[in-house]
């Protein structure tokens, strides 16, 4: 199975297997802090798309926080894995716990990402999620809720590597899924990528900051 050399890479590649969203005033792409958000750099880049991003949290249960339990996104959106926080014997208060725990750090940032502008507008637009890969697919359902409870007039999930009965899950809960690769067995997303370094929040800022150019020129123009 052929691996992506980096997130860039990967990003172009998914652009061009979305290129029938190119040029429409109504579509926006959104990039799942932080690995997300190269990737979808790159998607946005290729369509010719505004750019934002749209922050979620893993709910890791209590000792074992790589399992998902859940997550939330901006917007006050909670999805929890029932089966999940019955198999680990979960307590009420520790959910709650956890979840007032990752709403600072959501919190922390959307402040860090987005300093004091406002949340972008997704009301009766058509929303391209884009994360580096999907594992569980927790993050990417409760973001794909949250743009609903905003409005979004379709919401699709875009993504380079994922679990196929993930890319299934999801496929319920958006308007289209893309997967380019659905390698079996999974594992993780990292094994699909040559290089899967870690993204800084300084990274992320200065992406956002360059996607802004775009629009700032194209209003020059």
């Amino acid at each position: 199975m052929t691996r992506f050399r980096d997130r860039a890479h990967a990003g172009r590649l998914l652009g061009e297997r979305l290129r029938a969203y190119a040029d429409r005033p109504d579509v926006i792409v959104l990039g799942l802090p932080r690995g997300g958000v190269p990737v979808a750099f790159e998607v946005a880049k290729r369509l010719r798309v505004p750019l934002d991003v749209f922050v979620v949290r893993k709910l890791g249960v209590p000792g074992h926080e790589e399992l998902a339990m859940g997550a939330i996104a901006s917007g006050g959106v909670r999805m929890l894995n029932e089966d999940v926080v019955a198999m680990a014997r979960v307590s009420e208060r520790d959910v709650e716990t956890v979840t007032l725990r990752e709403e600072h750090e959501l919190a922390r940032r959307e402040r860090a990402y987005r300093g004091d502008r406002s949340s972008p507008d997704v009301a009766g637009r058509t929303v391209i999620l884009v994360d580096d890969g999907l594992a569980t697919g927790a993050t990417m359902r409760a973001a794909a809720a949250g743009v609903r409870r905003l409005d979004a007039a379709a919401v699709v999930v875009a993504v380079p590597a994922a679990a196929a009965d993930t890319c299934e899950l999801l496929a319920h809960e958006a308007d289209e899924v893309v997967c380019l690769t659905t390698p079996e067995p999974f594992h993780a997303v990292g094994l699909w990528y040559e290089d899967f370094s870690a993204t800084t929040d300084d990274e992320v800022r200065a992406l956002l900051e360059e996607a802004r150019g775009w629009g700032r020129r194209a209003q020059a123009v």
